[in-house]
């Protein structure tokens, strides 16, 4: 088996699995980092954008990047359509691609630079849950960038000046690799593709094993997947979390034992604890609205917007200040909230057993009811405009504030103390989340909250699961003895296989049993026979054919040579030549330079003339033959008459 690594970020990975004979992308991540370094795209013209200095490198004069870049405050951004970073496309033909396995909705958003005009044909295969919300986050992406960045230019001159810009622009990587989102149709055929599975369902990949979706615990339908052939189990633990919130909780058992357990896509804040930052953000959100300001959370459409929701409103309550409305503004914001409460099957059970009472599994939709929380598309809908009343709590997006409704709300509260922006996505730094709209008056809080596994807890499951090898990306594994500073890290007592972006380890063990199908009428004819006390053996002949990824032993076809089938009355051979016989027998065909060195392991008889060894111990016999077919075949008459038979 090859791992290959296409991704540079560990929590949104993206790796090709090359596991008998056929290529398994495990997630198609997509790094949204590089947006931080491009002005926002505010949904309404903002002169305050508009009107920032442009920027021109010192001693450098290229009329063509004249308006390419724009500073603010020290720090210089590109003018123009956002760009993301897609997983490496020349690592990996995607044309040659059998399968992709998503393991939750936010490690899918590069799907369409994976399957859209690359002649990609393979399968892509996720949950329901992982699928519609997936579907929520592409759309919702999809919509911001293609309506705020209709004006926006297409910024590339930058990109061959980057060694003489400033830090952070000096320090991008690869900047040629990063695209612009892809247009609406292409997001709908790259979704189209997707079979939707169950948690549990046997999927057949081509005859040659079987990949299973099991709960991993991190979010609606996430899961990790679990490919077995019948000698070798391979492990794909990717978002998984073992606290207890809304889906359903990690399956370990379907995880233990494995050959090979790759592991990716663990907590961005690992010194933050998730329960103390979601009591942080009810308290910030709690004096902020006493004071008279309004909350703006910039969040994804899904995950945690459910808890925030659930305890934001209950937290609310107990301080006094239910009159104060909640706001949900999105593209998927409906849907969104409508989805999540038919999602019975992929919540934990005590939200399921709310389902029986029946009640809705989360509370946004008794808010909706009592008229506490509302939500819509945009900024401008009339019935928005109509009930927006402060202080209020808002939740939208996007987390990097480069597109949105939050880019509008930040350049609205900006100027005012009395406000307050909360960061809860781990994703972004939030100082650079901000850095295009400063000078800034409102105050900034950051509460991430990321329930994916730390580092105490990934080393404690590696424990458990004990499998044969761990595969992790170069991130997570031990700093070297030059690192500045010791960082948390998985420290395992099993072999480990680092990767990092754009290279290839090979893993697990080498392949030496295969399973094969031995046809009925061949098996009908075979008469085997007592070897010793638990082993029976027959001779055969037969032929093997290959297809679809199975073998099948039948009878040979006509003509193949020999009488076809089991040889009910032929010899069986079996046990370790006689060395001195098969010396005789050697030098009556002719070998009279044949000789015998004997070792520890068992004996070589040594052929030089005809550059030929035979290596006999007491498990196996190897022979090393560079010589012509005379030679070949009086060895194979020499070891069958010297070989013991029944």
């Amino acid at each position: 088996m090859k791992l290959y690594c296409l991704s540079n970020d560990a929590a949104k990975p993206c790796f090709v699995l090359s596991f008998k004979e056929l290529l398994i992308m495990l997630d198609c991540g997509l790094s949204s980092h590089s947006v931080l370094n491009f002005l926002p795209l505010p949904p309404v013209p903002s002169t305050r954008l508009a009107s920032l200095p442009n920027y021109t490198p010192p001693h450098h004069n290229d009329p063509l990047l004249e308006g390419e870049l724009k500073e603010c405050c020290g720090r210089v951004f590109v003018d123009s359509m956002p760009e993301f970073c897609p997983p490496l496309d020349k690592v990996v033909d995607f044309s040659q691609l059998d399968v992709i396995l998503i393991s939750n909705y936010t490690c899918m958003l590069a799907l369409p630079f994976i399957t859209e005009d690359t002649g990609f044909k393979g399968q892509v295969y996720a949950t329901e849950p992982t699928l519609q919300i997936g579907r929520f986050y592409l759309e919702e992406l999809s919509e911001w960038v293609c309506s705020s960045g209709s004006g926006s230019g297409s910024a590339k001159r930058w990109k061959e000046a980057v060694h003489v810009l400033p830090a952070p622009l000096a320090d991008v990587v690869r900047p040629r690799a990063w695209r612009r989102l892809l247009a609406p149709h292409h997001v709908a055929r790259a979704l189209a593709r997707v079979r939707v599975v169950g948690y549990d369902e046997k999927v057949d990949l081509y005859g040659a094993l079987d990949a299973t979706a099991v709960s991993s615990g991190f979010c609606l339908g996430s899961a990790n997947w679990v490919l077995r052939s019948a000698h070798e189990k391979v492990a794909y633990v990717s978002g998984s979390s073992t606290l207890t919130t809304h889906p359903r909780p990690i399956n370990q058992a379907a995880l233990r034992g494995a050959d090979l357990l790759v592991l990716a896509a663990l907590t961005q804040t690992p010194a933050h604890n998730p329960d103390h930052m979601l009591g942080d953000l009810c308290v910030h959100a709690t004096v902020t609205l006493r004071a008279g300001g309004s909350v703006l959370c910039p969040v994804y459409p899904s995950g945690v917007l459910y808890d925030l929701l659930e305890c934001l409103s209950a937290h609310l309550d107990t301080a006094g200040l239910a009159h104060v409305p909640l706001y949900v503004v999105s593209p998927a914001a409906e849907a969104s909230l409508a989805y999540s409460n038919i999602l019975a099957e992929w919540v934990s059970a005590g939200k399921q057993a709310r389902v029986y009472l029946p009640e809705e599994p989360f509370p946004h939709a008794a808010l909706v009811r009592a008229g506490r929380l509302r939500h819509a598309r945009d900024l401008h809908d009339d019935s928005f405009s109509a009930d927006f009343r402060q202080p209020c709590v808002v939740f939208c997006g996007h987390p990097s504030l480069r597109f949105g409704a939050a880019v509008h709300l930040v350049e609205l509260w900006a100027c005012n103390p009395l406000h307050a922006i909360i960061f809860t996505e781990p994703d972004f730094p939030y100082t650079e989340a901000l850095a295009p709209f400063q000078p800034l008056s409102m105050k900034a809080f950051h509460c991430p909250i990321d329930t994916s596994l730390n580092y105490s807890q990934a080393n404690k499951l590696v424990r458990e699961l004990r499998p044969r090898e761990l595969a992790l990306p170069e991130q997570y594994a031990a700093p070297g003895p030059a690192a500045a500073a010791a960082r948390p890290h998985i420290a395992a007592d099993v072999p480990t296989v680092v990767v990092r972006r754009g290279t290839a380890r090979r893993v697990g063990g080498r392949r030496t049993l295969a399973r094969g199908t031995l046809s009925g009428s061949l098996a009908a004819r075979l008469a085997p026979r007592d070897l010793r006390a638990g082993l029976r053996a027959a001779p055969l002949r037969a032929a093997l054919s290959l297809r679809d990824s199975r073998l099948h032993v039948h009878s040979p076809p006509p003509g193949a040579g020999g009488a076809g089938g089991a040889e009910a009355g032929g010899r069986v051979e079996c046990g370790a030549p006689d060395v001195e016989a098969l010396v005789r027998e050697l030098r009556r065909a002719g070998a009279e330079e044949a000789r015998v060195e004997r070792g520890a392991d068992g004996c070589i008889v040594h052929l030089p003339r005809h550059d030929t060894l035979v290596h006999v111990d007491a498990h196996a016999t190897h022979v090393f033959c560079e010589a012509g077919a005379d030679l070949r075949l009086a060895l194979r008459q020499a070891l069958a008459l010297t070989v013991p038979t029944i």
